[in-house]
């Protein structure tokens, strides 16, 4: 009896030791795939690193809902983020320890001075880099291995100037950020006003993320009596500009840099009322398209009181599609295959995945999607498909 109970209990516990045993190999079976990301989550532009962020990771965590397999191995999503606090030398230190400590075979970057510093290095370590800015050089450069994820920006210069003038006047002053993207904006933005008969009456960037009072700054700039103020860079900083523009008795309107976001500025400014004349890219929660809509309450529902910015959205639908890529590739690793996917990857994304209406990538590696422009009338954000603008309708 006792020689049985113990060939029982040896039993039992060999059994127990056999499933502990498998389900530890069933753990270990699945392996990770690492996107890593190098950008603001400090400092002035905290709140635009925070937002890209917020998106891949919400991206990841819906993917690692459902079963993913590549390759025949079973696969979970891990976003490496790493802060760069706005510095490109910063953000090639990061990228250097993303790729070799972490392995990871696409790094996101989502400010143009990263990501320049970045393209002398990612061809030759075999990575994926996922550009976050509208900046077109990034794509025109020729690196094979760089994905511009929102559209080119300067779509936008021609119906923003158009509007600008006919419901406020000719007179711009220029006070956008100093950084590398507000620089190339700066430098596209001033010969084509001209060439529409306007006139550039100051130019005075200002270094948004690194100060809180711009008043000095502003009031130079109002001296020279614009009709317009050209703003943009982060949106809290952004939004300060505005604020402190109003005070000193500003009555026109604003031209908004694309990274900045209307509706994160009514925040800081307490309401859209003092943002009465403006112009940039349609909020996001604002956006009617029905997969915008269903995006912003799934957002709504992760983040109670909070709405999900474009930097969010676009960038949940760059981290779908490169895993979306990974799979059609049939390689987490092989970055040169990844990217001729992402062509097919965007192009197939399911709608609940692409609440921005990307249609796919052009020759160089850039989105090319149908952007929505807002405007800040009577109190309300009134919004206007950008290709129409485009095409003079």
């Amino acid at each position: 009896m006792n020689v049985q109970a113990k060939f029982s209990r040896r039993t039992v516990l060999a059994a127990a030791a056999a499933t502990l045993a498998f389900a530890a190999g069933g753990v270990q079976a699945q392996e990770v795939i690492k996107i890593g990301y190098s950008g603001p989550l400090s400092g002035g532009a905290a709140l635009y690193g925070k937002n890209v962020l917020s998106g891949m990771e919400m991206a990841a965590a819906e993917i690692n809902a459902k079963p993913l397999s590549i390759g025949g191995k079973n696969y979970k999503v891990e976003i490496v983020a790493l802060d760069d606090k706005y510095n490109p030398a910063e953000t090639g230190i990061n990228v250097q320890r993303l790729v070799q400590q972490h392995k990871t075979a696409a790094v996101l970057v989502p400010h143009s001075g990263g990501i320049f510093a970045v393209q002398g290095m990612n061809e030759k370590a075999n990575m994926l880099l996922l550009a976050y800015t509208s900046l077109p050089q990034v794509t025109e450069r020729g690196n094979k291995l760089t994905i511009r994820i929102p559209p080119d920006f300067t779509g936008y210069i021609a119906p923003f100037t158009k509007a600008m003038m006919s419901k406020h006047g000719k007179n711009v002053a220029m006070v956008q950020a100093d950084h590398d993207y507000a620089k190339a904006w700066s430098a596209a933005f001033k010969p084509a006003w001209e060439a529409a008969g306007g006139k550039v009456v100051a130019e005075n960037p200002m270094s948004y993320n690194k100060a809180t009072d711009f008043y000095s700054g502003v009031s130079r700039a109002m001296q020279s009596k614009p009709d317009v103020l050209f703003i943009g860079g982060a949106s809290e900083p952004t939004a300060l500009v505005a604020k402190q523009a109003r005070e000193l008795g500003f009555k026109g309107g604003f031209i908004i840099l694309d990274q900045a976001k209307i509706d994160e500025m009514a925040k800081v400014v307490g309401g859209l009322g003092p943002l009465e004349g403006s112009i940039g890219v349609m909020p996001l929660a604002n956006d009617e398209r029905p997969e915008a809509v269903a995006f912003t309450q799934r957002y709504r529902k992760l983040n109670p009181g909070k709405d999900p910015s474009t930097e969010i959205s676009l960038n949940y639908s760059a981290v779908h599609a490169t895993v979306a890529a990974m799979k059609l590739a049939n390689t987490t690793t092989d970055a040169t295959a990844i990217r001729a996917q992402m062509e097919k990857a965007f192009t197939t994304l399911p709608p609940a995945y692409n609440p921005n209406d990307i249609d796919g990538l052009d020759s160089k590696g850039g989105t090319i999607a149908n952007t929505i422009l807002g405007t800040v009338e009577g109190g309300k954000i009134k919004g206007q498909f950008l290709r129409a603008l485009n095409a003079g309708k």
